[in-house]
């Protein structure tokens, strides 16, 4: 098969598992992550729980993906959210879509299907007040008897980098530049090829520096700048809000959003904004909408 055929097997009169199963072969030779693959199959494999056993992909309509989304949605005894259900319906789109452009079925039954978007709801942010609160709290330990510069230096990269929790806890010691000519950064890496469009350099503040070097000092990490569980970093993000009187649940999303909207409302242009957290230019459309919501801008 080349990359962009579907196998010489597969007709029309194909059972969907057999169909699938190529799609699957198909997805992987191009190139697609072993996480993205597996969430396409398995949003797919849910239309063989609905139809009957002997459906062949060239007897699917548009009716028959229509009663399946519905079922998903009312019928199946499942919850389904609005999210999953637009993921699932992109997802068969896509299937049918690549059966049809390589000549397998004459029709495509999905593409007269509706998406149906789903705008999750407002992240949650800082207030001015609760920031300066957070990183007043976090630095008093740094400050305190016992010294303890983890959490400082923790909230304060986070609310000045706008990385995700995947990416914190991604971050080796070799990632974070201090020496560099034009100023310290933190080069955020990623293993699988599949992401490296979302690699990039974000500047450090100094005064976050000074914190970090007294964390190494205090952990002396080797190879994992936070060797710590992700649930752990998380109790100590609670813990930081809780200190600071936060009735909101201070978290790794928080921070990401509070961070990207102080940088929209000190004018920083907004593609300089999708690129220091690392998202595509469709991502960025509705995440740009949510930020504009949060500046007070749209309803």
């Amino acid at each position: 098969m080349t990359k962009n055929a579907t196998p010489a097997h597969i007709s029309a009169k194909t059972l969907l598992p057999a169909a699938i199963n190529g799609w699957e072969m198909f997805l992987l030779d191009q190139g697609r992550s072993p996480n993205t693959v597996k969430a396409f199959l398995s949003d797919v494999r849910l239309l063989t729980q609905f139809t009957p056993p002997e459906q062949t992909i060239g007897a699917v309509t548009t009716d028959d993906l229509n009663r399946f989304f519905d079922w998903m949605e009312k019928g199946r005894g499942v919850a389904c959210s609005p999210k999953t259900l637009s993921r699932r319906i992109t997802s068969i789109k896509s299937f049918f879509r690549w059966l049809h452009q390589h000549g397998t079925l004459a029709i495509d039954p999905a593409e007269k299907v509706l998406q149906r978007s789903a705008i999750s709801p407002l992240p949650q942010v800082l207030t001015e007040d609760e920031y300066e609160s957070v990183l007043l709290i976090a630095d008093r330990h740094r400050r305190s008897k016992k010294p303890d510069s983890r959490p400082y230096t923790l909230v304060a990269l986070l609310l000045s980098t706008a990385i995700k929790k995947s990416e914190c806890l991604g971050i080796h010691v070799n990632h974070v530049e201090l020496e560099s000519k034009n100023g310290p950064y933190l080069f955020v890496r990623y293993a699988s090829p599949a992401n490296r469009y979302k690699e990039r350099k974000i500047e450090l503040q100094e005064d976050w520096v000074a914190s970090y070097n007294e964390y190494l000092a205090q952990y002396q990490p080797v190879d994992q700048a936070f060797p710590w569980s992700p649930r752990r970093l998380e109790y100590l993000l609670e813990d930081i809000g809780e200190e600071a009187g936060l009735e909101k649940h201070l978290s790794f999303d928080m921070c990401r959003w509070t961070c990207a909207l102080r940088d929209y409302q000190s004018g920083i242009e907004p593609d300089k904004i999708r690129q220091k957290l690392g998202v595509s230019k469709i991502q960025w459309r509705e995440l740009f909408i949510k930020l504009k919501q949060l500046n007070g801008e749209l309803k």
